[in-house]
C-alpha cells in the first residue's frame, strides 16, 4: 500500500499543475457518476493528511481519494484512456488518471473535518502536534512495531517507514509504547519527518546514511519494486550494512516485519 509520502507528492503535483483552472472531470469507467458535479469547476486546493487525498473544487465540492492496495494515479496525454479510469481530471495539457483504487468519493467539508479529526498526526504537514501521540504511546502495553503502524496516531506511516526508522534509532519493534523514553519517541517522529520528506522529493523511499550508501560500500544498488536504498526492509537474510548480522523477519498482525537482531536488539 503506497506510504504517505506518495499522497503528499501527489497533493504537490496537483497544486502546481491543476489547481486554478477550470478542469474536465469525468469517469470514463462509470463508477464514480459523481465526476459530473465538479466537472468544469476550477481546483481551488489538493491536499492529503496520512494516506487520504482530498481536491477541494470552486463549488464546494470535494472528491476524497485513498489509494488502497493497488490504486494509482498516472499522468497521461489527454488521448490516453488505455485501463478501467475510475476518475479522470484534466487540463488542456495533461490528464490525471486514477485507476484501481479502494475509493474514490465526493464529500461534504463536514465529512472531510470528521476524517481529519479521525486520523493521527502526519509528520509532512506543517500542522502536526505529535505530544499528544507520544502520551498515547507511552500509556500503551502495544508493541511501537504495531503502533506505528497505527493510522490513529502516526497518519501516512506504512511498513517500510517503520522498519526503517525503527532499525535508524536502534529501537526494537518489540518493545512495549510504554517502555519507550519520550526522546525516543521524539526522535523517531523527527526522523520520520526528515525520511518522508525525502520521500516527497524524490518519489520513492530513501532511508541509508550516506555512508551506507551503495557507492560508499562498493555494493550494487538495491532492485526491488518499491525502489529507493533501505536498511532492513525485504532484506530478510541479507547482513545489515552496519553490522553484518542477518536480518530477521516475522509476520507480526498480518504485516512483514524486519529489523536486525543486533542494532536493534532489547
Amino acid at each position: 500500500m503506497p506510504e504517505g509520502h506518495v499522497l503528499h507528492r501527489l497533493a504537490h503535483r496537483f497544486n502546481a499543475e491543476f489547481r486554478g483552472q477550470p478542469l474536465s472531470v469525468t469517469s470514463p469507467q462509470g463508477r464514480f457518476p459523481e465526476a459530473a458535479l465538479v466537472d468544469a469547476t476550477v481546483l481551488e486546493q489538493a491536499d492529503a493528511i496520512g494516506k487520504h487525498l482530498f481536491l477541494h473544487f470552486s463549488n464546494g465540492h470535494i472528491i476524497h481519494i485513498h489509494l488502497g492496495l493497488i490504486g494509482h494515479f498516472t499522468f497521461e496525454d489527454l488521448d490516453n484512456f488505455r485501463g478501467q479510469i475510475r476518475l479522470r481530471v484534466a487540463n488542456r495539457e495533461q490528464a490525471a488518471n486514477l485507476r484501481g483504487p479502494q475509493w474514490c468519493r465526493l464529500i461534504t467539508d463536514d465529512d472531510y473535518a470528521r476524517v481529519c479529526e479521525k486520523a493521527g498526526e502526519d509528520p509532512l504537514r506543517d500542522d502536526a502536534s505529535p505530544d499528544a501521540v507520544f502520551a498515547r504511546v507511552r500509556r500503551s502495553r502495544r508493541t511501537i512495531g504495531s503502533l506505528l503502524m497505527d493510522q490513529q496516531l502516526y497518519a501516512g506511516v506504512g511498513n517500510i517507514y517503520r522498519a526503517e526508522t525503527l532499525f535508524r534509532q536502534g529501537i526494537s519493534p518489540f518493545r512495549a509504547g510504554r517502555d519507550c523514553s519520550l526522546g525516543e519517541l521524539r526522535a523517531v517522529w523527527d526522523d520520520l519527518v526528515e525520511l518522508m520528506r525525502i520521500g516527497v522529493s524524490r518519489g520513492r523511499i530513501d532511508t541509508v546514511r550516506d555512508e551506507h550508501s551503495p557507492e560508499a560500500m562498493d555494493r550494487p544498488p538495491r532492485k526491488d519494486d518499491h525502489g529507493g536504498e533501505v536498511y532492513v526492509y525485504r532484506r530478510a537474510g541479507d547482513p545489515c550494512y552496519v553490522c553484518g548480522t542477518p536480518i530477521a523477519s516475522a509476520v507480526v498482525e498480518g504485516r512483514n516485519l524486519f529489523w536486525c537482531p543486533d542494532c536493534q536488539g532489547e
